[in-house]
């Protein structure tokens, strides 16, 4: 039986019902664009970079030297002249990222743009560029949405105010801290008359009015933190109805971390954007660059491990949907195509996978119809590179309950013939089946 998406109805409804009572709301067609998408990048950058800190953070609790020269002194010394922005976009876009979020202002108040409203910025730096303005441009240039991380909370206003820098207290929050709030919309309104960012993410405890104060400026921008459900550091456990975004780091931090710091490995990150997709949400995955603006070779390595796989496997990602009642079954998780009955099955965790050599796996909750095809993404299924005897060609056996494939990793992707990532198999015209 052909299924509809239940959630997306719900989603719709609730997104009418919330408009009729005068809450603006992002519309329907950028939810569905931004679940189309499916994986995006992540960017935490600041001055403090500089000395490897947890980003913004290390101003609580500090000692008034400390933030004042923190506030004076780093910004003295902030010269990302390493700093390429299409170097950045073309990596970025070579992943398989659709969107990139961009830390415009992090909680510290120093902004990454060319603002009127504080002298604490990028431009009193020596380097003195808007890199906010060049990064944007670039992404465009590559195809890719422009989406600005802003934090409303701002320790350098609450500095100047005379309050305790806390994320905590009472002031720190725009819904009682009125100047505060009034110069976060000047901010807010700098990035949207002079960037037009597509995506806006607000990471605050209290946001007061300002998410309607983005739908009211510009409709054409879909605030995800703020509006919806956006999960940090993990993925929740089941499939969530509606758009949501999990946001995560490659290592311990979000921040360049010089020192003392641990990575995810690349088949790790893979799996959890494959978990979050089979899920339902989007993955946003961190990167955090050094002072120099350079992205650090470690996580260098694990975007250009992903962007090989999404480079064979990105048809199962994109534009695709959580199948309801069949998300994982043993190291296999599914997605379906968005407006098709196309599984995507991938198949995870196979140890000594060796190109060319054959397995079988069988699948419930699928049942396959007299059109249904099966075929490995990326690989023609014709030849295995110096084996010619060797048939590579996909199969499937319905079983009574169970549907059987037989798989043949045949694409070459490594020297050692070895390929230790997911595997996905596209299976169409199916039936998806109840429990």
């Amino acid at each position: 039986m052909k299924i509809q998406s239940k959630y997306a109805v719900l989603v719709l409804m609730l997104i009418t019902f919330s408009s009729s009572f005068g809450q603006l709301r992002n519309t329907p067609a950028q939810v569905e664009d931004f679940m189309d998408m499916g994986f995006g990048i992540f960017i935490h950058w600041s001055l403090d970079s500089q000395l490897g800190s947890v980003i913004s953070h290390s101003m609580v609790g500090a000692s008034e030297d400390y933030v004042k020269r923190y506030m004076e002194e780093l910004p003295k010394t902030f010269y990302p002249d390493k700093f390429d922005p299409d170097e950045w976009a073309r990596l970025f876009k070579l992943t398989g990222a659709e969107y990139v979020v961009f830390t415009t202002k992090h909680h510290n108040g120093f902004c990454m743009w060319d603002t009127k409203t504080t002298d604490f910025n990028i431009m009193n730096t020596p380097y003195s560029k808007d890199i906010t303005g060049m990064l944007a441009k670039s992404l465009r240039k590559y195809g890719m949405k422009v989406g600005f991380y802003f934090s409303p909370e701002d320790f350098s206003v609450m500095h100047k105010q005379g309050h305790v820098i806390s994320r905590k207290g009472k002031m720190a929050g725009v819904d009682e801290n009125s100047e505060l709030l009034a110069y976060d919309k000047k901010q807010i309104a700098e990035l949207i008359d002079n960037y037009k960012p597509d995506i806006m993410f607000f990471d605050s405890f209290k946001k007061a009015d300002i998410v309607q104060f983005v739908h009211k400026k510009d409709p054409n921008i879909m605030v995800t933190r703020g509006e919806i459900q956006t999960p940090e550091q993990k993925i929740p456990n089941t499939a969530i109805p509606g758009p949501w975004e999990t946001c995560m780091t490659m290592g311990t931090q979000w921040a360049y971390k010089p020192t003392n710091e641990v990575y995810k490995s690349g088949k790790e990150l893979i799996n959890k954007l494959i978990e979050i997709r089979a899920k339902g949400g989007n993955f946003l995955m961190n990167v955090g660059p050094k002072p120099n603006g350079e992205i650090p070779i470690e996580q260098e390595e694990r975007l250009r491990e992903i962007a090989l796989w999404m480079f064979v496997n990105h048809e199962g990602v994109k534009n695709v949907r959580s199948v309801p009642g069949l998300i994982k079954d043993g190291d296999i998780w599914f997605t379906k195509a968005k407006n098709e009955n196309t599984a995507y099955v991938f198949i995870t965790n196979q140890q000594h996978w060796f190109k060319g050599f054959r397995r079988n796996f069988l699948l419930k909750n699928i049942k396959s119809t007299k059109n249904t095809e099966v075929s490995v993404l990326g690989q023609n299924d014709l030849v295995v590179e110096y084996w010619p005897e060797n048939n590579p060609k996909t199969t499937f056996t319905q079983h009574k309950d169970r549907l059987e494939i037989s798989v043949s990793k045949a694409h070459r992707l490594y020297n050692d013939k070895i390929w230790p990532n997911a595997i996905v198999v596209k299976v169409t015209n199916v039936e998806f089946t109840e429990n």
